[in-house]
């Protein structure tokens, strides 16, 4: 589609009046319609995108070549490009019918050539595409591509977002000192839990554990600070049964930062729990 404007110049004796601009847009015969499945994304994950190519008009429309831009943006003079295609993974329908799936002819950007829309008709195109390592996480993240269709005197184009999903990625770390302990010694539990989501991991977290052999007279800290029992957890003397309370603990939501190479650096939010006690 295009836009365009004109206006009129009357004469008369040697006098010259313009008219006013009228404008008007010009219509193509192809829509192009884009949709991502799912519409939010984690690091490494697979999106599925869906190109649906209308023809409104009466003949049909050949030699299309279809370019999707895979998110691509500008940093430091270089194009980043979030977003991989999968191979093998594009599929056709022509009118919701099967039909042997085109080759790419490019990969960045992905390019599909040669395809025919008929007349009054359609065509839908699926393919996939990993979140690669140049994909923005942090929170409120997004990812924007954009399919532009071109051919037969036409070009469409039609885009689709997908959001970063914001919540926390877990994972924790127990190690004891020290490694051998006499009989009525002490000895100590420590727990290291690392956030490497992009949003702070609280509320009804709770880290338990089962002391073998059974811990007396424990001491709880909480990144060295005391946490009191009771308040910030419960332990049961007779069992070893240790567990914090929801509320105790708070792990803090990754930070990002971008390396020399464009990609992405995760430093992971950090909660340590310790647990002192003698055996």
């Amino acid at each position: 589609m295009a836009l365009f404007t004109n206006r009129a110049i009357l004469t008369y004796n040697g006098a010259e009046t313009v008219s006013n601009t009228v404008t008007g847009e010009l219509i193509g015969a192809l829509t192009v319609y884009k949709e991502a499945v799912p519409s939010v994304y984690s690091p490494g994950d697979t999106v599925a995108y869906a190109v649906s190519l209308v023809n409104s008009g009466s003949e049909p429309l050949t030699g299309l070549t279809l370019t999707d831009d895979l998110g691509a943006y500008a940093e430091a003079g270089e194009s980043r490009t979030p977003l991989t295609f999968v191979p093998g993974s594009a599929v056709m329908f022509i009118e919701g019918l099967p039909a042997v799936a085109p080759v790419p002819t490019g990969t960045d950007p992905l390019t599909f050539g040669g395809l025919t829309v008929p007349a009054n008709g359609d065509v839908l195109l699926i393919y996939d595409a990993a979140v690669n390592s140049f994909a923005p996480i942090a929170a409120g993240s997004q990812i924007e591509n954009t399919a532009t269709v071109t051919g037969a005197g036409e070009e469409a184009r039609a885009s689709a977002v997908i959001s970063v999903s914001e919540e926390p990625e877990l994972s924790v770390t127990k190690s004891v000192s020290p490694p051998t302990v006499m009989q009525s010694g002490r000895l100590t539990y420590t727990f290291v839990i690392e956030n490497s989501g992009n949003a702070d991991a609280g509320g009804d977290l709770v880290l338990s554990d089962a002391f073998s052999p059974v811990l007396s007279d424990i001491a709880v800290t909480l990144n060295a600070a005391p946490l009191d029992a009771g308040a910030g957890y419960d332990y049961d003397p007779l069992t070893g049964e240790f567990a914090t309370l929801p509320g105790a603990i708070t792990v803090p939501a990754a930070g990002f930062t971008r390396s020399a190479d464009g990609t992405y650096a995760v430093t992971p939010g950090r909660a340590t729990l310790t647990v002192t006690g003698a055996v």
